[in-house]
């Protein structure tokens, strides 16, 4: 009977003991991120022998250049950055967990390197990411997208031409060379020439990334360093288009214009809408210059010297029209000394009028009544002479005819000087426009060689 209650107890329990649930195992990943972080401490330098160096690698991958400001001589790119270094602290047996080899660990519960980049400005819009691989034998691998705005010494001088050398250099904060070491993950070679995931697209080409490693001395105490030189070139096709070609067309326009006849008004109001035109173009272009308060940029000094070109051919051509009609009266009374004796003449000129009017009326008022008869006696004996010496019908024809003839020899001696003063002026015209032509190449001339020497040094 006992044997039977105790087969029953039995099978109850079996019953029950398959109707509990049944507590889930550890994983073996739960288990080893435990066994890891159990007495891990984020704030020690992860090494057993505090004297052994922790050595950083780093790895520099350029993506784009989004914004060159030389106003606040700043560059903002987008960059990944690579760090890789031992954890003596994160070392375990894969096959006491299954195999595993690799994990993924926060990176807030890891010691993290001070290593900055001594350029920062600011840090842009850069996604999170909270953790950092580690592998079996205490490599830990941290990959960071970062939008860096970076301070940079920019040379705008040979703008839309110019290239820029801006510099990224990693160092730590804090720590000295004995204690943390900086590193080249790839050879210089290698990244120098990586230009895969840059895009090549936009306004700016990446040339090269030369890298270099270094040791600076501060306060007595050695700090290594790794400089990376972002390389890059504009392209200056947009500029060149939407800026040069443009301001060369309307110079070639003022250039022809010197073929329209002096004798008319058309070459300077045609002129003077060129300047107007010119002044509107460079006004609306104003915020496609860089701004830079240390060198003027060659392409101000060219706008500026087109300007001064417009204005010194619309000056020329103003001086010529104005020594082609001198002589008429309108254009004398506009002259300068015209002017100034009109204003400070006048008075002058009235003083003296009433000066000799006075004198004259005093002249009449001291004469005697008997010189009044003998003056009007002599005028009735001249009338009477010229009564009696009433040329015949020939003589009075002769005389018209030699009128005629002096009057058309005033006119040919007008005509002809008139002619030789407009050969004067058009010879003048002509000899100011090779000098223009002169100016006009021999500044363009200088601007491109200067560019050329910019672009290819």
């Amino acid at each position: 009977m006992a044997l039977i209650w105790m087969v029953l107890l039995f099978s109850v329990s079996a019953d029950l003991a398959d109707c509990l649930p049944v507590k889930p195992k550890r994983s073996s990943l739960n288990q080893l991120t435990r066994t890891l972080l159990r007495n891990y401490d984020s704030g020690v330098r992860p090494v057993h022998n505090w004297t052994s160096t922790t050595t950083i690698y780093i790895d520099l991958i350029l993506q784009s250049v989004l914004e060159v400001d030389g106003k606040t001589q700043s560059i903002t790119t987008s960059i990944w950055c690579r760090q890789m270094w031992r954890d003596e602290f994160l070392v375990w047996d894969p096959e006491e967990f299954d195999g595993i080899n690799e994990i993924s660990l926060s990176s807030d519960a890891l010691w993290v390197p001070d290593v900055i980049v001594s350029e920062f400005v600011k840090e842009g819009k850069s996604p999170p990411i909270p953790y950092v691989y580690v592998n079996s034998s205490g490599s830990v691998k941290n990959y960071r997208p970062i939008q860096a705005v970076l301070a940079c010494s920019l040379e705008m001088y040979a703008f839309p031409f110019d290239k820029q050398n801006c510099s990224l250099t990693f160092r730590s904060w804090l720590h000295s060379v004995n204690e943390i070491d900086l590193a080249l993950w790839r050879s210089a070679d290698a990244i120098a020439n990586d230009k895969r995931e840059f895009m090549n697209d936009g306004e700016w080409e990446l040339l090269s990334i030369p890298s270099q490693y270094r040791q600076i001395s501060q306060d007595n105490t050695d700090y290594s360093q790794i400089q990376f030189n972002l390389l890059i070139r504009r392209r200056p096709l947009l500029y060149v288009v939407g800026l040069l070609i443009p301001s060369i067309f309307l110079m070639l326009v003022d250039v022809v214009s010197f073929y329209l006849p002096l004798d008319s008004g058309t070459r300077i109001a045609f002129k003077i809408s060129i300047l107007l035109g010119y002044t509107v173009f460079r006004v609306n272009l104003t915020d496609e210059l860089p701004a830079s308060a240390v060198k003027t940029p060659l392409i101000g000094v060219f706008f500026v010297a087109c300007k001064a070109m417009l204005m010194l051919s619309l000056t020329k051509s103003i001086l010529v029209v104005k020594l082609l009609h001198h002589s008429e009266k309108e254009v004398k009374q506009m002259s300068l000394s015209a002017c100034l004796l009109d204003k400070y003449g006048s008075a002058g000129h009235s003083y003296t009028d009433s000066i000799f009017t006075s004198i004259k009326t005093l002249d009449h008022s001291n004469q005697p009544d008997d010189f009044d008869v003998d003056y009007s006696l002599e005028e009735d004996l001249l009338s009477l002479n010229e009564i009696q010496e009433v040329p015949s019908g020939l003589e009075r024809l002769l005389q018209e005819l030699v009128s005629l003839r002096l009057g058309f020899a005033q006119e040919d001696s007008e005509s002809l000087a008139q002619s030789e003063w407009l050969s004067l002026c058009l010879r003048l015209d002509c000899l100011l426009f090779r000098f223009y032509l002169f100016v006009l190449a021999l500044y363009t001339s200088t601007l491109l060689l200067l560019w050329a020497s910019w672009s290819f040094a």
